[in-house]
């Protein structure tokens, strides 16, 4: 069955859940966005004015036109998200969407090593505004711990008091705001974008300032991202309320710069500084719990894409639990651990928040970019809307263009660091794609109905030692009529298998999220079957189960017969035995490949090796399980010469000569 959160009500109680779940990471930029756009610059009217207008109107163009209206209608049967929107746009066959998937998908993994550390770095350091004594990299570096190993634990509890938490944190964003600007009205100009315009172009190195201020939106993604755990109405309503209480913030922490015109910050934070002392202690704790929720929908948000490209079979395999009965939530111990140690070097390399700043925001830039990229092609293809195709192409191509532009600026400040993290990952990604693209394109596949006859035949021949009375078979073709050849090389020549009953499975990711669905071909009735097994991209794949399923229901229709076939064992009524056979294609030692397929031969086998087993990834871990390697030839046979000796046959014949003699 489908989920579509298209269908999911809006209600107050659905407003309240995305607040929890996906207003996170936006939610807790107040904390050191206007930090960075005053870094180390005298404070000036311009400056603050031109500051809070940019902000402003990034949230207003980015934001609000972007995410909320734009990309939350180009939603795959009410799921969003990068994959989401690749596999909406993949059906029209353009090879090249693949790419921007996974650069986006690698930009915002390499981001989730930043968002934890400077999200919860920045809370804890408004205890030195009373303490300067304090060191918060230990206290940083214990949350973070307890937040990742909390994961494997689930966050069923946790997460019910989510909502109620981010609720409160942005009513605190907005009265603290509202109580500081009312004391300088004029701050209210920034909304007129002609201050931003004067900034960037008039303000000595004013674009530059851009990098800070796309801060200010690095959490825009996980709005599209998680569309399909609170559904449209309720993540776009939810989103006005964030907005208002974002700018009262902003302009409240704008009016507080106004009143420090001509001095530096030098340590402090405008964020706190706006916090009436008496509550200062309220606010640390507020935002560190804030940044607490922010840092687990980003991890979750890591968990959930990582197990749609491990879908997509651009992933490794690698083991997903599922630690609680929320729907969709999943644990994936290998990122969960690798995040970790991400984010402790984070903290270690950076130390405060202040120099992570670099580090934030320039990937993500990249991953909105790409975004951009799919969500233009969605347009003028599924929508056919050429206008607003290239309206779209022409404001967000620009405004995100001089985004990472600016965000360059801080590539050896530390956005070096998210940049090696995403190359490492994209490499990873781009060998297990070329490697598919090499496999499909040189197994082959031969027409099974030419192999009927001897598979009745072995199946008939006793001479055989019996293999299993069920040998079931996972396979690439995606249909009856045609097997792959290592199958039929499997079953007939490498060692010749009899079986009772012959199984072929198909296991295919299909667009839509949700689905789970199955077909069966008869070739032989009783005797040998093709089941395809239809998943998208979000469903469970665990095959084992889904498989027992399909035989029950086949055996209630009596297609088959579930009962032992051994004398001794059906009398007993015990229950047939199942043999599963997974196949490793090996490139052949005697393909002549280019450097380049060897290169990614020799990553994949490295990846494969560091890998979930096939059995364990398709849930057969307890069954009887034989994993065979075949070669495929993946290039031309190697030529090879060798010559017989001509003193071998003079010796013959001489030897020849005197036997007659």
């Amino acid at each position: 069955m489908e989920r579509d959160s298209n269908k999911i009500k809006f209600s107050a109680a659905g407003v309240l859940v995305s607040l929890g779940i996906i207003y996170g990471d936006i939610g807790t930029s107040p904390l050191y966005v206007f930090k960075a756009i005053i870094g180390n610059h005298v404070i000036t009217e311009d400056l603050i004015l031109g500051g809070v207008s940019c902000v402003i109107w990034t949230l207003t163009i980015v934001t609000s036109l972007k995410y909320i209206y734009l990309a939350l209608n180009a939603d795959n049967k009410g799921e969003g998200g990068i994959f989401a929107l690749y596999a909406l746009v993949r059906k029209y066959k353009a090879g090249w969407v693949i790419y921007p998937a996974i650069i986006g998908c690698c930009t915002m993994l390499s981001d989730g090593f930043i968002t934890p550390a400077i999200s919860i770095s920045s809370a804890v350091e408004g205890l030195t505004i009373n303490n300067p004594e304090i060191h918060t990299v230990p206290i940083v570096v214990a949350i973070l711990v307890l937040l990742f190993v909390f994961q494997q634990f689930g966050t069923s509890v946790v997460g019910k008091t989510f909502g109620p938490i981010m609720f409160l944190w942005f009513t605190t964003l907005a009265l603290t705001g509202f109580f500081s600007f009312i004391h300088v009205p004029a701050v209210w100009k920034a909304i007129n974008p002609i201050y931003a315009w004067n900034l960037l172009v008039h303000y000595p190195g004013g674009f530059w300032i851009l990098g800070a201020v796309f801060l200010s939106t690095t959490g825009a993604e996980a709005l599209y991202s998680d569309l399909g755990h609170c559904g449209k109405a309720n993540i776009r309503t939810g989103w006005w309320f964030v907005k208002a209480a974002l700018i009262m913030n902003y302009l409240g922490q704008a009016a507080w710069l106004m009143q420090h015109v001509g001095e530096k910050l030098d340590g402090k934070i405008p964020f706190y500084s706006i916090i009436p002392h008496n509550l200062l202690w309220f606010g640390i704790a507020i935002a560190t719990m804030a940044a607490v929720i922010a840092s687990q929908a980003v991890i979750s948000g890591t968990f959930t894409l990582v197990n749609e490209a491990m879908k997509l079979k651009l992933w490794p395999s690698t083991s997903v639990r599922y630690p609680s009965q929320i729907k969709g939530q999943i644990y994936v111990p290998a990122i969960n651990w690798i995040l970790l140690f991400g984010c402790l070097m984070v903290v270690w390399i950076f130390q405060e928040s202040t120099a992570m700043e670099g580090a934030y925001g320039l990937a993500i830039t990249l991953d909105m970019l790409m975004t951009t990229t799919l969500l233009v092609y969605f347009f003028s293809t599924a929508k056919k809307s050429t206008f607003r195709s290239i309206a779209l192409a022409l404001l967000f191509f620009t405004v995100e263009g001089l985004f990472l532009i600016s965000n360059l600026a801080k590539f050896g400040q530390g956005g070096w660091f998210t940049y090696t993290i995403a190359f490492l990952f994209f490499v990873m990604m781009f060998v297990l794609l070329k490697a598919r693209i090499l496999r499909d394109r040189h197994t082959e596949f031969v027409d099974l109905k030419h192999y009927v006859p001897l598979i009745q035949d072995l199946q008939a021949d006793t001479s055989i030692p019996k293999e299993a009375t069920n040998l079931v078979y996972m396979c690439v073709a995606d249909s009856k009529r045609y097997i792959d050849s290592n199958i039929i090389y499997s079953i007939f020549r490498k060692r010749p298998k009899r079986a009772d009953v012959y199984w072929f499975i198909h296991v295919d990711t299909v667009d839509s999220p949700f689905s789970s669905k199955y077909s069966v071909d008869t070739i032989i009735p009783k005797k040998c079957f093709f089941v395809r097994i239809k998943l998208g991209f979000k469903a469970d794949h665990r095959v084992n189960l889904l498989f027992n399923k399909i035989l029950h229901e086949m055996a209630e229709n009596a297609e088959i017969d579930l009962v032992s076939h051994y004398d001794s064992l059906r009398k007993h009524s015990m229950p047939a035995d199942f043999k599963f056979v997974i196949l490793h294609s090996l490139a052949s030692v005697d393909s002549e490949v280019s450097t380049f397929d060897n290169l990614i031969v020799q990553g994949y086998r490295f990846i494969k090796r560091h890998s979930l087993a096939t059995e364990s990834q398709y849930g057969l871990e307890l069954a009887n399980v034989e994993v065979e390697t075949v070669p495929i030839m993946i290039g031309p046979a190697a030529k090879v010469k060798i010559k017989r000796e001509r003193e071998d046959i003079e010796r013959e014949k001489e030897l020849r000569y005197h036997n007659q003699a």
